[in-house]
This record gives structure tokens, C-alpha cells and sequence, in this order.
């Protein structure tokens, strides 16, 4: 037996899902993705991953601008679909998730209801969280809020980030959906309610909302760094132009109580940062049209000065003047 499928999604997360589903029994009867967007220097238009996958398969690809837009809904109700199955994608009306014959799932980068919102597993970084894992769930109106199907656990490494736990979730991703999809043929799936009161944000991030706050304890700074890296990327200026930290670690060196925040402090051999009654230590820099260097490359190479500080927005331009 087999469900035939209409799949929903973008990125790498949602293209390690597709590959997988393609493989399997299930029939996927059609794809919905992002539109084709400019890319590289000559601003070409390129097609999604999930796009490209899906060629590769012969699937019909469908790039809406408005996924209430009626045609398109004609368009995937005369597919006949037993299901949607959708994986970091937009939010899908109810005219559109009610469709299939058994409704419509989302595979969700975390322990629902922990880490609600587009950024799931940058936030589970950033918290400090010793666990996460993916969670299936039936679509409802409110985002993220929908029964659960089934959950999968796995462990933070003390030295995770977002690049490598992302990686792991997307290795786990397609056979988790197959196990999901497993029990929806069987009648075996038992929906659970999601405990509203345990729900936690995980709203989306933006370059922005990646400036380091050296104002924060040292602990801290080194979950923001590693939920952050190296998409967006944590960041901070330093001689006013925009350096990128993509991992840091506490440092039992002693914190000066009269320096502030992000201040640099002395040491030969480590390229050390003040933070809140803690210290950190840089250990991976992007200088602002630079490569990916060590702490102390940043250090022989930029010759920071005891006292100058990172994040010091008043220096912004003035390396211009």
C-alpha cells in the first residue's frame, strides 16, 4: 500500500525529507515550493533545493506566489492527495491544509510545544537546552500548535552549533517521516494535544538580531554564538567594521570589574573578551571581508590593544575619516 503525496517545503531541512519520501513507497504526486530567487554575483534566478530535487524525481513543481490563490488549489485537489506533508515551508491556510483526504502534517526541528516559530534549533542553542529533537504534528490554523503524531529525542553536544545540529536533524528528518507516515496508514498515529502552557517562542532571526551582547554572562554569549553560527552568523563591530564570531568559549581567566563590556584583555597567547563578571574567549573570527581566522591569527593580524573594545558602535565609520 502507498499514500499518494503532495509534498511542501524550501531548504536543506525540507530537501533531506523529499529525498527520502521519493525513495520510498509512497507516491509523491506533487511538490510546492519558493519561488526561483537571484543568487550570486550575476543575481541569476535559481530554483529552490527542494525544486531541484524534485526534478530529479520528474515530480510536478509548483511555485505559487499566494498559497490562496484558487488556482492552485484546483490545481492539487485534481492530484487527488491522501496527504500534505510540508517541512519548513510558509504557514498554509486552513482552505489549503484541509484539502487532503487525511489532512495535512509538518515535520518540526524540535520538542513541541518547546521552540514554536521558524528558528526551532538556533533558539535551542541559544537557550542552553541539553536536548531536542523533531516532532510530527497534524497542521492546525495557529502555527505549531497542532497534535502531535510522533518525537524523537536526541542530545546537545556541549560543543554543538547551529551548522551541526542542523546537519544531524536533517539526517534524522526523512526516516523520522517515514516512521510518521507509517503510523497514519496503519490508523496507528493517536494524536496527543500539545500542552499549551509548556509552549516557548522560537520566533525567526534576522542578521540583526545576531549582534552579540558582551553585556550578558559569559555562558551566555557562548550559546548565542553557537546557536548563531554560522547562519546567520553572531557578530559584533570591532575598529567600526562588522567581525563575525563563530565560536567562543568561557574562560576561567579573571574578569576586570572596572572594564566594560567587551573590552579586550591582556594575553599573549589568547585573544580574551570582558563580558558580564566573565571572560570569554574568541576562538573562530570573520573579519569583515576576511576568512574564517583563529583568535590569536585575529590577534597577530589586527594587533587589538588591551582596552579596545568589541562592539563599540561609536567607531562605526570612523576608519573612513
Amino acid at each position: 500500500m502507498h499514500m499518494r503525496i503532495v509534498f511542501m517545503g524550501t531548504p536543506e531541512f525540507a530537501c533531506a525529507n523529499l529525498t527520502c519520501l521519493c525513495q520510498s513507497r509512497h507516491e509523491v504526486v506533487g511538490v510546492v515550493t519558493g519561488r526561483d530567487k537571484p543568487t550570486g554575483r550575476g543575481r541569476r534566478l535559481a530554483p529552490t533545493l527542494v525544486c531541484n530535487e524534485a526534478a530529479q524525481h520528474k515530480v510536478p513543481v509548483f511555485k505559487p506566489k499566494s498559497l490562496k490563490s484558487k488556482a492552485l488549489h484546483d490545481e492539487l485537489r485534481a492530484l487527488g492527495p491522501d496527504l500534505f506533508v510540508v517541512a519548513a515551508f510558509r504557514v498554509l491556510p486552513p482552505t489549503l491544509f484541509d484539502l487532503p483526504r487525511l489532512g495535512s502534517i509538518n515535520i518540526h526541528g524540535s520538542l513541541l510545544p518547546k521552540y514554536r516559530g521558524a528558528a526551532p534549533i538556533n533558539w535551542a542553542l541559544i537557550n542552553g537546552e541539553k536536548e531536542t529533537g523533531l516532532t510530527s504534528f497534524f497542521l492546525k490554523e495557529k502555527v505549531d500548535t497542532g497534535d502531535m503524531i510522533l518525537q524523537e529525542k536526541i542530545s546537545i553536544a556541549d560543543d554543538e552549533t547551529f551548522d551541526t545540529l542542523y546537519d544531524r536533524l536533517c539526517t534524522m528528518a526523512g526516516p523520522f517521516l517515514l516512521k510518521t507516515l507509517d503510523l497514519i496508514e496503519k490508523g496507528e498515529s493517536a494524536p496527543i494535544p500539545q500542552n499549551d502552557t509548556e509552549a516557548t517562542p522560537a520566533p525567526k532571526l534576522t542578521p540583526f538580531d545576531a549582534l552579540i551582547d558582551f553585556g550578558l554572562p559569559a555562558e551566555n554569549v557562548r550559546n548565542f554564538v553557537r546557536g548563531m553560527a554560522t547562519r546567520p552568523g553572531a557578530w559584533t563591530w570591532f575598529r567600526g567594521k562588522k567581525t563575525k564570531i563563530h565560536a567562543c568559549v568561557v574562560s576561567d581567566f579573571p574578569p576586570d570589574p572596572a572594564a566594560r563590556p567587551g573590552t579586550v584583555l591582556p594575553s599573549r597567547k589568547k585573544l580574551l573578551v570582558q563580558c558580564n563578571n566573565s571572560v570569554v574567549e574568541l576562538l573562530k573570527v570573520v573579519p569583515e571581508g576576511k576568512r574564517e581566522m583563529d583568535g590569536m591569527s585575529f590577534r597577530n593580524g589586527f594587533r587589538p590593544e588591551t582596552g579596545e573594545v568589541f562592539g563599540d558602535v561609536s567607531q562605526r565609520g570612523q576608519e573612513n575619516q
